[in-house]
């Protein structure tokens, strides 16, 4: 037994659940209405799209269109991390999308090889979600990571280059700041797994119990993914930020402001 099938009508008829937001906008006079509306339109477009691609994919199974679709979502959260980090795109797409698919592809092949033991390794019914929960995460966690370590290099330059002058390596002279730039980034996600179940029943939890199985098997799996996510963001940000390093500095070690847009 699956969800039950909220239907067209019924999805036609939760948008005026928006009126009372909105509402409030004009209120309040938030200035928030017409880019509420565009996210609004945009969120239906690009989720109706996607499920109707991933009916095509989970019909056929194929592993090729599983690898093509997981590519299109690390690009589309590498571009979203430089935008959210305000950081040269031409410079740190490249390492980027390395950590950020070597940050994915860890937890997931350790997930679905080692966890639910699946025959099929890319079967989309289990791969583009639990994908998808690792990647969004990550996505969360580098905005933070990135944007935290270079914003600090940035404003105690002073510390940094003395650092450097009193004989310490680049990596000894970084290592302050990548240590709290980490802790920044994956405070959130400790946070989130400290009161989980008590605050809130998160959406792999929900999805499973939604599906028809039974609660015990979606603590299992909620577990389970709280536990990849932790580790896919963990492995990304440090690899982001180490993989960028040669990127974001001068031979001289000094931090090149043409990475900041």
């Amino acid at each position: 037994m699956g969800a039950l099938d909220i239907g067209y009508a019924g999805l036609a008829a939760g948008y005026l659940l928006l009126l009372l937001p909105l509402g409030i906008m004009l209120w309040l006079r938030i200035p928030l209405m017409g880019a509420t509306l565009i996210a609004v339109v945009r969120m239906t477009v690009q989720l109706l799209l996607v499920g109707f691609y991933l009916q095509f994919l989970f019909a056929f199974a194929d592993w090729r269109l599983t690898a093509l679709w997981l590519v299109i979502m690390i690009v589309v959260a590498d571009l979203s991390i430089l935008r959210g980090t305000r950081l040269c795109v031409r410079c740190f797409v490249g390492p980027l999308f390395l950590a950020l698919a070597a940050g994915t592809a860890l937890p997931l092949v350790f997930f679905v090889a080692l966890l639910l033991r699946l025959p099929n390794w890319m079967d989309p019914q289990y791969v583009i979600p639990i994908a998808g929960m690792i990647l969004g995460n990550c996505l969360r966690a580098d905005i933070i990571g990135i944007r935290s370590f270079y914003d600090s290099i940035r404003k105690s330059n002073r510390a940094y280059l003395h650092r450097l002058a009193a004989g310490a390596s680049h990596s000894e002279a970084v290592r302050p700041f990548l240590r709290d730039a980490v802790s920044a980034a994956l405070a959130p996600t400790v946070a989130t797994m400290a009161t989980i179940g008590l605050v809130s029943l998160p959406g792999m939890m929900t999805g499973v119990i939604l599906g028809g199985s039974s609660p015990l098997v979606a603590i299992q799996y909620q577990i389970a993914i709280m536990i990849a996510i932790f580790c896919g963001t963990a492995v990304t940000v440090v690899a982001a930020i180490t993989l960028t390093l040669r990127s974001a500095f001068s031979p001289y070690g000094t931090l090149d402001p043409a990475i900041f847009r």
